[in-house]
């Protein structure tokens, strides 16, 4: 067989919320067994301690604590919905989905995938109690029944289309569920699959049986092969574990716990009684498996056994085991059993004992078995060649191999083989490039990490951001590995936070922030539409400064390969390295020569940086000089090209004659056309804006102009540059610079580029040595090609330059056009550095980017860490409404959290789910008072919150039927019915008719008014 890893775990058991917890539980022995709770049955009533006739024999038991919590809004489940499903598959739901996330991997990204889901469940209870008074049966209970559901449930939530099925081989059966899991995936039916086993005791009836036939122990423990063993005691719990084909999880360096080696399973066949277990298919099974591992019973170092505690499957056990271990040398066989924890988890003991098997071969250390202390020393274990673990086994460091048995009651018999995972599976090393990059050289990372985290909802985003705190003050592992498994794991919810941090200290303090303070939590958090429409806008000359960006260069591994790029294009042509003169923080970049090719550099390597991320633009526009990075972008020509055209540019500029200048004018260029036109050697340098025009030429003529306007009250205000730029002052520099542009040309932009020289965007028009050489003294039309641009609607405006300038003349245009778009200063300003570059990031992402988060790191902090799993509300409970008595019929409902919050029944017609609590919080928009007076949208209200189990307050015009009050083509008709037979003079309707008006809770209201202007009825 070959290799199947897990590679995700989650859990719930007695005494044990979570895997952390469960393995913590194990290594202390701890006793997760108590009183059975009231909220179950009244076990006084069924109590008789002789075992008499209807009753059990204890009152004591496993049981996890909760059951009853589900967050549904989670999942967009009505409560109405939630409350007829049976809490095996709400519980299956919420462990899967963390175990998901445990591999690495956000759930959302399986959608749409092959991935299998194997249950393993004998106990139907819930369908017991409820789907047995026949005239409260409703399609909500139908489908919240039956074993197919649980794993059916789970591969609709999360959109799963490979192999989907429950199995019930009784105790046995969540390891069966693996078996077929591990076959699927060998199959290549699957290249995920997700086994998982729950049991929840909600009926006494087990307890009965147990002690009726004689199995159950008076205080509720196994104790396996102990003296004391005095039958079973029952437990519950649920756990999921996510399996890949080894070879498959090391090539998409995915951590692994350990290695399914081997599986098998058999039946007893005929035996002496159908509950009793059979030795020989027991040793059998476990031939087997080992046979199918390829692996010798010596190598096999202990044995997860099925060990209930009763005497006689005690013996039988231990006699199967030895017929294959007794003549080993060397050290005997270890064994143990969890249900000595837990108790017997019935449906659940395949997965519960598996994952104690994976987590052991993970710590390198066997837990004790509980009760092993008193050993029954009728077994002869020693014998057997096997021992009884009564203290911790410390596993050696190279591979070691543990074995697991689960026997069900009716004969069918499972074992497995698992084997430490590969020293380079266990702990992956940095994972390579993401596809989509450049593959030009391999230096990725903003120089700090970015912490990302996405929740349904701000309530269950704080819930989380202070779970998270808790667990990296916890971790000694630096802070960039936690942030990029951050980025791959917990992401694809509505509201998304973003957080750069430099260390775990700063992370953890951090989260702990935004979780108390509202407006630090609005700012580092967003909730968008859809995916981010960017406007790059490129910064012209006069941005310059000594070092710009130097310090990004330094952090920013990412940033420094572009910028190196760009140097290596330019030197050729400039007879220096452009690159140099910025980390030295030379004056030199003031002159013109340098300044225009250090600002192309400084931009590319911005905007390939940007790209190489995932930050695609869908609007480019550069500000004179910055037309030339853009240009590139916009694949007009390549980089090599283009670094020879601008540094021919800077260089023929600075050979002309100095005594120019540029004079900015606070006036529209309508007022000085009259004065431009006066002096020949003055021109319109620049149209920012109505009120914001530059001129530029000769000084003196400029001087003659500032004083004429100073004589009517206009602001103006003389520029720092060195030559005059778009002026004629630049002609004598044109035809050899034509001669140039002719030879490298110049194609059609890609991408919609805003030209400022047009002042709109260019319609298939080539930006060729015609466009360059007029560029040159032409005037720059940013104020018309910036209204342009934001009349196309970017959600975001990416200033690429050394410093902002260009976002705030954008918003000085005062236009209505672009008043929601953000503004992202990836350097924003002398001090720019790796942090702020990554804040950038952090800002795109919370606007809807999913960036290429591989490229914000080094190779060295690309290692997947294990974090904190999702923390799902206990807000809501659903539950049967009064314990199980001795003859009594259960009633569904919605549990109060609240003592002061009474039972209320539904409106109207009584819903199969009885009446429901309120809850504690509705995150539903409230219905105003203006729905309240019209019938129409009242008894639209009133229906929708009928069906969906909702109070009328918490439904509202804005409601979305299927996103936020999780509606589905049954509970379509249903409502379709219930407006129908309450708005008089309706015409018939079909759900047809319907369907297109069900986007949210007004598009009905709406549509239903158009039909009918009649009240209600």
């Amino acid at each position: 067989m070959r290799p199947v890893a897990i590679v995700g775990i989650d859990c719930r058991f007695p005494g044990a919320p979570d895997a952390g917890a469960y393995w913590d539980m194990l290594m202390r022995s701890g006793d997760g067994v108590d009183k059975v709770p009231g909220q179950r049955w009244n076990a006084r009533e069924f109590h008789s301690p002789t075992g008499e006739d209807g009753h059990s024999n204890t009152t004591e038991g496993g049981f996890i604590s909760d059951p009853d919590a589900f967050d549904n809004e989670f999942f967009t489940v009505s409560p109405r919905e939630a409350a007829a499903m049976d809490p095996q598959q709400r519980l299956l739901l919420q462990c899967a989905w963390r175990a998901v996330e445990d591999s690495g991997v956000a759930p959302q990204r399986l959608a749409g995938t092959g991935t299998g889901v194997f249950v393993g469940i004998m106990g139907n209870e819930w369908a017991q109690l409820h789907m047995t008074d026949y005239a409260r049966v409703t399609a909500q209970l139908g489908s919240g029944n039956g074993y197919c559901m649980t794993a059916n449930r789970i591969s609709y939530h999360l959109d799963l289309k490979g192999p989907s099925l429950a199995v019930d081989t009784a105790c046995s059966s969540s390891l069966v569920a693996v078996h077929l899991a591990c076959n699927a995936l060998l199959a290549e039916e699957c290249d995920t699959a997700i086994a998982a086993g729950v049991n929840v005791a909600l009926t006494p009836a087990l307890g009965i049986f147990y002690t009726q036939a004689g199995l159950s122990s008076p205080d509720g423990r196994c104790k396996p092969f102990s003296a004391d063993a005095d039958g079973i005691g029952r437990g519950e719990g649920v756990g999921a574990v996510v399996l890949r084909r080894l070879e498959d999880a090391i090539a998409d360096g995915q951590p692994v716990y350990a290695v399914i080696r081997g599986t098998a399973v058999n039946q007893d066949g005929r035996s002496n009684g159908i509950t009793a277990p059979n030795r020989w298919s027991q040793q059998e099974v476990v031939s087997a498996a080992y046979r199918r591992a390829g692996v010798e019973p010596s190598e096999v170092a202990f044995t997860e056994a099925h060990g209930t505690g009763t005497v006689l499957g005690d013996m039988i056990e231990v006699k199967a085991l030895g017929h294959l271990h007794a003549g080993r040398s060397g050290r005997p066989l270890a064994i143990g059993s969890v249900k000595g924890n837990i108790g017997h988890t019935e449906g659940a003991a395949g997965i519960a004992g598996l994952i104690k098997v994976a987590l052991s071969l993970h710590h390198k250390v066997v837990p004790a078995s509980r009760f092993a202390a008193k050993e029954n020393p009728a077994l002869k274990l020693a014998q057997q060649g096997l021992r009884l673990l009564k203290a911790p086994l410390r596993l050696r460091s190279g591979p070691t191999i543990g074995g697991l048995s689960s026997f069900g009651m009716g004969g069918t018999n499972a074992h497995a083989l698992l084997e430490s995972a590969p020293a380079h599976a266990a702990r992956p090393e940095a994972a390579g490039p993401e596809s989509g990059s450049t593959g030009q050289g391999n230096a990725a990372g903003l120089g700090t990490g970015v912490f990302t985290l996405t929740a349904p909802s701000l309530e269950a985003l704080r819930r989380n951001l202070l779970v998270q705190a808790d667990a990296v003050q916890r971790r000694r592992t630096p802070v960039g590995p936690l942030c990029w498994s951050s980025n791959r794991a917990k992401t694809g919810h509505r509201h998304r936070f973003a957080l750069p941090a430099a260390d775990t200290g700063e992370l953890a303090a951090g989260l702990r922030e935004a979780a108390a303070d509202d407006d630090l939590l609005a700012r580092l958090s967003g909730r968008p539409t859809g995916k981010p429409r960017v406007a790059m806008l490129f910064t012209g000359q006069g941005s310059q400064y000594p070092a710009m960006t130097a310090r990004l260069y330094r952090q920013s591994p990412l940033y420094r390969r572009f910028l190196d790029q760009a140097d290596t294009a330019l030197a050729p042509h400039t007879g220096g390295s452009v690159r140099d003169l910025l980390l030295s923080g030379d004056e030199a970049v003031h002159r013109t020569g340098w300044t225009q090719p250090a600002l192309f550099a400084v931009e590319y390597a911005l905007a390939a940086s940007l790209t190489e991320l995932g930050v695609r633009p869908a609007l480019l526009l550069g500000h004179s000089v910055g037309e030339y990075a853009a240009a590139v972008l916009a694949e007009v020509f390549p980089l090599e090209h283009a670094a020879r055209l601008i540094a021919a540019r800077g260089a023929l500029m600075e050979e002309l004659p100095e005594g120019g200048g540029m004079l900015a004018v606070r006036a529209p260029l309508t007022e000085l056309t009259e004065l431009v036109d006066a002096e020949p050697l003055v021109g319109v340098g620049a149209v920012n804006g109505p009120q914001a025009t530059v001129l530029s030429g000769d000084m003196a003529a400029l001087e003659r102009i500032e004083d004429k306007l100073g004589g009517r009250g206009v602001r103006t205000r003389r520029l720092e540059v060195s030559h005059a730029f778009h002026s004629p002052l630049m002609t004598p520099m044109l035809d050899r610079f034509a001669a140039l542009a002719d030879e490298i040309g110049g194609g059609v932009p890609q991408l919609p580029v805003y030209s400022t020289l047009r002042g709109r965007v260019l319609e298939a028009e080539p930006m060729d040595a015609k466009y360059w050489t007029e560029h040159i003294g032409a005037p720059v039309l940013f104020g018309d090609a910036m209204t342009r641009l934001l009349e196309a609607g970017p959600t975001h405006l990416v200033e690429v330059g050394p410093r902002p300038v260009l976002t705030g003349m954008a918003r000085a245009l005062g236009t209505i056009a672009g008043e929601g778009a953000h503004t992202v200063a990836p350097v924003p300003g002398e001090d720019g550095d790796g942090r702020a570059f990554a804040e950038a990031v952090a800002e795109l992402f919370r606007g809807g980017l999913d960036p290429r988060w591989d490229q914000a790191y080094p190779e060295e902090e690309r290692v997947p860490q294990r974090l904190a799993p999702y923390a799902f509300s206990d807000t809501h409970r659903f539950w049967t409404r009064n314990p199980v008595r001795a003859a009594a019929s259960a009633d569904l409902g919605i549990v109060p959290d609240d003592t002061a919050h009474t039972v209320r029944p539904y409106p109207q017609k009584q819903s199969a789910a009885g009446g429901h609590g309120a809850v504690r919080t509705a995150v539903l928009p409230s219905a105003g008072a203006d729905q309240a007076a019209d019938p129409v949208a009242r008894t639209v209200i009133e229906a929708v919150a009928e069906v969906g189990g909702y109070a009328p307050d918490e439904v509202s015009a804005l409601s979305l039927l299927y996103e936020d009050l999780g509606f589905d083509s049954v509970m379509v008709m249903e409502l379709k019915d219930r407006i129908q037979e309450r708005l008089s003079g309706l015409e018939e309707m079909s759900v047809q008719d319907l369907l297109p008006r069900l986007s949210s809770v007004g598009d009905l209201v709406g549509y239903l008014q158009d039909r009918t202007d009649s009240a209600v009825a």
